[in-house]
């Protein structure tokens, strides 16, 4: 029987790295043909030893420490880098952590990286919005692994589900005032089909860029769970709480 080969998971106890663990972990065909190697800042945390209970390796690595990455993949055939740019709001501090993961995975010989990226909306736009900095950071990363010339896949989700929300400050649909009527606001007009994604489908989408790893070098994979309007999230949400009262969506 041909040994496992180790799939390096980072952000292992966060949203996508997590999915992804737990396809890895709970597949019977895949948990017979790779090892988890689950990476976070403190393994002591009960997310962390929960990966250990299932089966995972877990392994600390700090992404500022390019040689603690390089040592989290070491002997990894492949590795799955994601970063959070909300943990700063600093896109340089974001683009530099994703070249170190790129230079790790490059030293380390991974021979299928897989880069949770964006579109650059700047160059999209042409100069026109110039501020979505979580999208163009990550953008740049992919041009860095590209220029690397790593074997790599580049993982791009849709907009998250979770940022819909139901009233919280930071939700995007919440009562406004003068009239408090329960509004959705997003750049787009209520028509347009909107590419939702959960997070917890990343482990499905990370999957199959494994199995079709030779056709998918060098591609982008886009992830939708569901494509919905804008309106129809609206009429979604009035129908499950006909209580809330008015409704609208806002493009502005």
């Amino acid at each position: 029987m041909s040994p496992k080969k180790i799939i390096t998971i980072f952000g292992a106890t966060g949203l996508q790295g997590g999915s992804v663990a737990a396809e890895f972990l709970n597949d019977t065909a895949l948990c017979t043909q790779w090892t988890v190697r689950a990476i976070t800042r403190d393994i002591s945390k009960p997310s962390a030893k929960k990966l250990v209970e299932q089966g995972a390796q877990v392994v600390p690595a700090d992404y500022n420490d390019t040689a603690s990455l390089v040592e989290a993949m070491r002997g990894s055939f492949a590795a799955f880098g994601v970063t959070n740019y909300w943990e700063q709001a600093d896109s340089d501090h974001e683009i530099q952590q994703g070249k170190n993961l790129a230079d790790a995975a490059k030293e380390a010989g991974v021979q299928h990286y897989i880069w949770s990226s964006l579109l650059n909306i700047t160059e999209l736009s042409g100069g026109k919005l110039p501020n979505v900095y979580h999208f163009d950071s990550k953008a740049k990363v992919e041009d860095y692994v590209r220029s690397s010339e790593i074997p790599a896949t580049f993982f791009l989700p849709g907009f998250y589900m979770s940022n819909i929300g139901a009233g919280s400050p930071g939700d995007l649909l919440k009562p406004t005032p003068p009239d408090n009527a329960w509004t959705l606001t997003l750049p787009v007009m209520p028509s347009a089909p909107i590419p939702l994604f959960h997070t917890r489908d990343t482990g499905k989408y990370v999957k199959a860029i494994i199995l079709h790893r030779d056709e998918l070098l060098g591609k982008r994979l886009f992830a939708a769970t569901a494509y919905v309007t804008a309106q129809e999230i609206l009429n979604t949400f009035k129908r499950v709480y006909p209580e809330a009262g008015y409704a609208r969506v806002c493009d502005i």
